[in-house]
């Protein structure tokens, strides 16, 4: 379960009650949970707590998915599927994949984006993006000079404005969601030790002998 509360339908504003309908039909998604794409939906019902909240995401969708927008859109996806798997969002990285097959990325490209560096799938204005997105969000922001001028080779300055701040507003979503455990993200901690096996005679330290061997 979410970390935090999530709002019933019959709690919600009327703007956000919209939403629901459009993603739920007539159910309240607290109490019959699930989207056509098959996630729980939570990631709605939890913004929701604070509606400004959940109208600044929906403004920030409505963005990026502009016909305003320079930006070519599987660029665009290309930042978003990369920063949800550099940032370990299986929710992010799952529904973008999706994403990017309705702007037209190939499936080789999509299965390749994981390891990238090694694939001969992307063309040069595809891995400039990529290198650019994996040192946006894998490395904070510390850009090099020789990587920016690559992307710069390719896309104007608008274009990679709109590449920085959507791809950056989708690093928040995946930390975001893993943080609250959002739909796919609701998983428990991965990193835990694992019990040594328990004999009746306590743990050996197999290690503390290492290096004392007896002068020769």
């Amino acid at each position: 379960m979410p970390r935090l509360r999530q709002v019933p339908r019959h709690e919600a504003p009327a703007d956000v009650q919209t939403v629901y309908d459009m993603l739920f039909g007539g159910r309240d998604p607290v109490a019959e949970p699930g989207t056509a794409t098959g996630t729980p939906g939570n990631w709605w019902t939890v913004f929701a707590l604070v509606p400004d909240c959940f109208r600044h995401a929906m403004a920030g969708f409505g963005f990026y998915r502009s016909t305003k927008r320079k930006l070519d859109p599987k660029l665009r996806e290309l930042g978003q599927l990369r920063a949800g798997w550099l940032r370990e969002s299986h929710f992010v990285y799952s529904q973008h994949c999706k994403a990017a097959r309705d702007v037209g990325l190939g499936e080789e490209k999509i299965a390749a984006l994981p390891s990238w560096s090694g694939s001969d799938v992307f063309d040069g204005e595809e891995r400039a993006v990529l290198a650019y997105t994996d040192e946006l969000v894998g490395q904070n922001g510390r850009v090099s000079d020789a990587t920016f001028e690559r992307l710069r080779s390719h896309l104007s300055d608008e274009e990679i404005l709109e590449l920085t701040y959507i791809t950056a507003l989708y690093e928040m979503h995946a930390i975001m969601c893993r943080a609250l455990r959002l739909e796919y993200d609701d998983v428990p901690e991965r990193l835990v030790e694992i019990p040594a096996p328990v004999d009746g005679s306590g743990p050996a330290d197999f290690m503390a002998g290492v290096g004392k061997g007896s002068d020769s």
